[in-house]
């Protein structure tokens, strides 16, 4: 692969990259309103980032991938998510578990090239189950009811898995769960889609991210090899969460609600400028309210610009990140891009939440960001704790 230097490293040519997704981009934005409509997965936006090699993106070069940074990965993580951001919520966890495979010391050399060969040569993808009906978000501590059972020739996983996202299209799953052993252990266990003992409950039917296929994934006593375990340690040994994980999940989910965002302001440009109003004579984009509510909105979208590039550049370059930092800047951009769409919505009145228009589409998934793992209260109170020194 041809490379060029990016602040002062060898890494991947993002042009060609860059113009796959753009081109796939605007097939994604034609469909994702039907998927959004009919809660349905959309396949084919998956077949086509295979074919055109972007599902291997963040696998490391040496392996047969693109050998991506953060930095670069958010920009496709941006743009697909501008386009149909279910298909970038599913696209982003696939490229955060290969970003956390290349860096980790956790993943055997085994499993790591498996599953790189797997995602270079066809359709595999891997997210991580993690949450769980009772546990809720592992985020917030508390012990996993997934057991996994060792036995002589393997383990025996069962337990229940909420908010699975991709569930529909994922080959491999990285599961959290505990151990049975007199002191148990808890940590993930890598097993393929479709063992017997698996199936996929498919009732995720939720406001935003409809196509994301979120559904529950059962394991009923699933048998996996005992060379299975990712990384599994003693409870207390997690009391410090996974510094790669951790930054990279925060800026990757930043990027996708960014890319939302600034799917809601084109749309807002297009309709402040052919919307004439017959008591105005002219187009809304001629109102100076208007036009400081906009350059409101470019503001928002010009520091997130500023955050997501600045950290993930820093994440590539070995620059030592808290998690605490990585917290607050995904609680920055997605608070931010909630506003923008807000702000989009104070303008286009009626307009905006009308379901011809993507508007209320886009209100609809940017609000997940909330939502999304670590939530805004979670962060404030972290680092709340650590500037009274608690």
């Amino acid at each position: 692969m041809v490379t060029s230097a990016v602040r002062g490293r060898t890494a991947p040519s993002e042009p060609d990259y860059i113009a796959r997704a753009e081109a796939l981009a605007e097939g994604f934005a034609a469909r994702a309103a039907e998927h959004d409509r009919a809660g349905s997965f959309p396949f084919q936006n998956f077949r086509e980032l295979s074919e055109a090699g972007l599902l291997s993106l963040t696998v490391p070069a040496a392996l047969g991938g693109a050998g991506a940074g953060a930095r670069y990965a958010t920009r496709i993580i941006g743009i697909i998510g501008k386009a149909d951001a279910s298909t970038a919520l599913v696209l982003s966890m696939h490229y955060i578990n290969h970003l956390v495979m290349a860096r980790s010391s956790t993943w055997s050399a085994r499993l790591s090239r498996k599953l790189a060969r797997e995602t270079v040569e066809g359709l595999a993808l891997i997210n991580a189950l993690r949450v769980e009906p009772e546990l809720g978000s592992p985020a917030r501590g508390g012990l996993p009811a997934t057991i996994a059972r060792r036995t002589e020739t393997g383990w025996r996983l069962t337990g229940r898995k909420i908010y699975s996202t991709g569930a529909p299209i994922l080959k491999w799953y990285a599961v959290w769960a505990r151990t049975d052993e007199a002191e148990p252990r808890v940590g993930q266990f890598l097993v393929p889609a479709g063992l017997p003992g698996t199936r996929i409950v498919e009732n995720w039917d939720h406001l935003g991210l409809r196509a994301s296929g979120s559904h529950d994934v059962v394991f009923d006593d699933v048998v996996i090899p005992l060379d299975s375990e990712i990384d599994v340690r003693r409870p207390e040994d997690w009391r410090a969460p996974d510094a790669t994980q951790a930054t990279v999940h925060t800026v990757f989910i930043a990027a996708l609600y960014d890319g939302v965002a600034r799917a809601a302001r084109d749309w807002l440009i297009h309709f402040l400028r052919a919307r004439v109003p017959a008591n105005l004579g002219a187009p809304l984009a001629t109102l100076p309210r208007v036009q400081e509510i906009l350059g409101a909105i470019e503001a928002r979208l010009a520091v997130n610009a500023r955050l997501i590039d600045s950290f993930a550049g820093d994440l590539d370059d070995g620059v030592e990140l808290s998690p605490g930092e990585s917290n607050a800047i995904k609680l920055t951009v997605t608070n931010n891009a909630v506003a923008v769409v807000e702000d989009a919505l104070s303008l286009t009145s009626n307009h905006g939440l009308t379901r011809a228009n993507p508007l209320e589409r886009h209100l609809r998934d940017v609000l997940c960001g909330r939502v999304h793992t670590p939530q805004d209260d979670s962060t404030r109170i972290g680092l709340g704790r650590a500037a009274l020194g608690l």
